[in-house]
């Protein structure tokens, strides 16, 4: 944690993933009673229960939004002039952006890069 009590995610861009060695004609060509019966036969990947269903929580849309842009909620929130502990609330569904705040974020979504040089000439 940094001084200011928010996590700073460390991304390392450029990473090789390691070589694709799924067969995909194969799988392709399977049917679907056999790629249910190859998936339900693996013990690592076993469906949920729907206690376990029942116990998971949606990830919030606007930290969704904030992890595609590879922002922290500090620069998220003072980037797009919102207050940090709003922007909190959203992500951890203590509260719901109203319909303005919906607006702005559907438009971050759409060109954050717009959205970023908009706000930032209104804050000269």
């Amino acid at each position: 944690m940094s001084k200011n009590n928010t996590s700073k995610v460390v991304r390392y861009r450029g990473e090789e993933l390691p070589p694709d060695e799924t067969d995909w004609a194969r799988i392709q060509a399977m049917t679907d009673e056999e790629v249910l019966a190859a998936a339900l036969s693996d013990p690592d990947a076993q469906p949920l229960t729907p206690e376990q269903l029942a116990k998971m929580r949606r990830a919030s849309r606007v930290k969704m939004l904030r992890q595609r842009l590879a922002m922290t909620q500090a620069e998220f929130a003072q980037a797009f002039h919102l207050p940090i502990t709003t922007l909190r609330d959203w992500e951890q569904h203590r509260s719901t952006p109203d319909a303005p705040a919906r607006a702005l974020l559907l438009a971050i979504e759409r060109d954050p890069e717009v959205m970023r040089r908009l706000l930032a000439d209104t804050a000269a």
